[in-house]
């Protein structure tokens, strides 16, 4: 998913040494924990193999040491219906990375596991969708299976076919999770972006797909603003020839031809006319490992990656992520704030595969301020919430208290993940939100559409860190030479397959690309691309990307360990630090900040900046120059661009460093080209 002390005063103080000494910030209550399905999975184990656990890195360990049967109990346990027989997990002949073949002869379908419920629940809400001026429908799971089988019904009216590329060019509303879930039923591949690509950036992704329908809406609200984006679906249009259809979804209620659009590309139809025709369900199954969707990397180094996944793997790893990992269910609405753009809004659509009704939000995060989404988790009574590390400093620092001043009675989970989670973070959580709160940190990936370390309902949470490796990944810090280390810092690597790993990439026929992406490094082995720390008592501490790895005269620091210390620091509103290998031999490490509302950036912050740093970060990794600009580059999914900003530095052509569309703010990233060769000062 999909990035990933007692006192304030260790906020920064990893727990790799001395580890045993601190003592969690938040310990599971025994009766809930005893109750959790994370435990009646434990018992469900023990039962069929006799094995005992004591604790969770007991069924962590047996979990990476029997694939096989792991993933054989997962099946059980969730009920998995295919045809096939499924006593092979695992092909032994076939179980290298990467290729392994789960499953084999198995059929099944994604999308028949997410609208299957539970007996009776045909008048229980299974979707509320609210926007972001406040509208909010409700679809019950009657409603839903009716409109995906009538949606399903229409895509095969129009010649649409199994292995066929439908996409979505749409904001996060139900008729996206509609389109989405009609298009798995009948085996045809899905692929989506948020409307804040502009056509040049959607076509970039889509082109590739060569996809045969097209769902568009009108528009969407962000920041109070309506966004008219019908000229850019006529744009798209015109750059995908292989389209047969386009469905035009009425989302801010704008007109559904622009009148200046001229687009004359296939058949163009409402939602309505789409959806009008009542079908029975019907689900195709197919291949275990028969392509489900495509994702795209963030395309800051060229062109985008789309990233394959199948429909068996997915559905067996988002049973495992929300059903084990974050207890949820049919009592436990899950909301958490994503784009289309974002793994998080596929792992959000899955909680329909565990029975859990879902909330989606279409608009900003801190729109009119930064209680929204705690508000939308208390209307609608939220048991798991997900947000974003940086939605948490700025709650933070706008000084709010959601657990005092809303209902959040039900929220148990409070999950993180995009980037590395300050201690600081937890602390609040706890202050503000309320003890009872357990904070799901976590790391994984759009590559595995799922996470590689997370938490559980009977797992201690320690700040700063991530309780422990997810079940069925084995997980490691490897360092140089591909040995495991542990209470220093390594390469998070995989050690064997996972269900969800990619099945190829699109458009990479031998698969050297996707070999190239996670294999080159430690041949058969998974190396993602982050630092990671291993305790001695098995929580992970990730410190981000191990090509953005502050490394001043052999001495590595995670740019994570920057951040904890300066994002405390009220004067400043974002940061984003820099070591660059310069190309006279030479290394700046610079740290740009956001100043807050008010503050200068004058000697006395600096000196505070740096003394802060070296007593709480390392003294070696004391900024040679700290810098005020006016805004931090981010990618579409909200993570800092950390690598591009450092190539530019090193001199390297910014049109070659990065794609324009896959930037938030690219005026932003502009003006970092002041400073290529490690030139200090303001920009001009």
């Amino acid at each position: 998913m999909p990035h990933d002390t007692a006192d304030a005063s260790q906020d920064t103080e990893h727990a790799g040494a001395g580890a045993e000494t601190v003592p969690p910030i938040w310990r599971p209550d025994p009766a809930v924990a005893a109750d959790s399905a994370i435990a009646e999975f434990g018992r469900f184990v023990t039962a069929r193999s006799g094995v005992e656990f004591g604790q969770y890195l007991d069924l962590w360990r047996w979990s990476a040491d029997h694939l096989g049967e792991f993933w054989g109990a997962v099946w059980d346990f969730y009920g998995i219906e295919a045809d096939g027989s499924h006593a092979v997990a695992l092909d032994e002949s076939a179980s290298a990375m990467p290729g392994a073949r789960w499953f084999p002869g198995t059929r099944l379908n994604y999308a028949e596991h997410a609208l299957r419920g539970r007996p009776g629940d045909d008048d229980i809400v299974a979707v509320t969708a609210v926007g972001e001026d406040g509208t909010t429908s409700q679809t019950t799971w009657a409603q839903l299976r009716a409109e995906v089988a009538a949606l399903a019904e229409w895509l095969r009216g129009v010649g649409v076919q199994r292995g066929d590329r439908v996409v979505g060019y749409l904001p996060d509303t139900t008729p996206t999770l509609v389109a989405f879930l009609a298009t798995a039923s009948i085996g045809a591949i899905w692929s989506a972006c948020a409307q804040d690509y502009g056509a040049a950036g959607a076509a970039a992704r889509f082109a590739q797909l060569e996809p045969v329908v097209l769902f568009a809406a009108d528009g969407y609200r962000w920041n109070g603003r309506v966004l008219d984006r019908r000229a850019e679906v006529a744009a798209l249009q015109r750059a995908l020839p292989t389209l047969r259809a386009t469905v035009r979804i009425s989302n801010v209620g704008l007109p559904l031809a622009a009148e200046s659009d001229g687009a004359d590309v296939g058949t163009d139809v409402t939602w309505q006319a789409a959806t009008a025709k009542p079908a029975e369900p019907r689900f195709d199954r197919v291949d275990f490992d028969a392509p489900l969707w495509v994702l795209f990397s963030s395309g800051t180094t060229g062109l985008p990656k789309g990233i394959v996944h199948g429909h068996g793997g997915i559905l067996l790893e988002h049973c495992k992520l929300l059903g084990l990992h974050l207890d949820g269910g049919p009592d436990t609405p899950v909301f958490w704030y994503t784009t289309t753009n974002w793994i998080m809004w596929n792992i959000v659509a899955s909680g329909l595969v565990v029975g859990a009704p879902i909330v989606l939000y279409d608009g900003s995060p801190g729109y009119p301020d930064a209680t929204r989404l705690w508000q939308i988790a208390a209307d609608q009574r939220v048991g798991m919430l997900g947000v974003s590390p940086g939605y948490l400093l700025a709650c933070a620092k706008a000084g709010i208290s959601p657990g005092r001043d809303l209902d959040l009675g039900r929220l148990r989970t409070l999950g993180s993940t995009g980037s590395p989670l300050t201690a600081a973070s937890y602390h609040w959580v706890r202050d503000a939100v309320g003890p009872r709160v357990q904070v799901a940190s976590g790391s994984g990936g759009t590559d595995v559409a799922s996470g590689f370390a997370g938490s559980a309902p009977t797992t201690d949470v320690w700040a700063g860190e991530i309780s422990a490796p997810n079940l069925g990944v084995a997980l490691a810090a490897w360092n140089d030479a591909g040995q495991p280390v542990t209470g220093q810092v390594g390469e998070l690597v995989v050690t064997r397959p996972m269900p969800s790993m990619p099945l190829y990439f699109w458009n990479d026929p031998d698969g050297a690309r996707y070999h190239d992406a996670y294999f080159d490094t430690f041949p058969g082995v998974w190396r993602h691309g982050d630092w990671m720390e291993v305790t001695e008592r098995g929580s992970v501490i990730v410190s981000g990307r191990s090509d953005s790895t502050l490394n001043r005269n052999g001495v590595r620091l995670g740019s994570a360990d920057i951040y904890a210390v300066v994002d405390r620091l009220e004067q400043l509103a974002e940061s984003l630090v820099i070591g660059a290998e310069l190309g006279d031999g030479g290394y700046w490490l610079a740290l740009f900040v956001v100043l807050a509302p008010g503050a200068t950036l004058d000697d006395e912050l600096r000196r505070q900046i740096k003394t802060e740093i070296a007593a709480h970060a390392s003294p070696r990794h004391v900024p040679d120059d700290i810098i005020a600009v006016t805004a931090i580059p981010h990618t579409r999914t909200g993570k800092k661009l950390e690598v591009p900003v450092k190539r530019i530095i090193q001199g390297h052509p910014i049109e070659r460093v990065v794609a324009r569309d896959a930037v938030d703010d690219y005026d932003a990233l502009t003006r970092f080209t002041a400073y290529t060769g490690g030139r200090a000062g303001e920009p001009s």
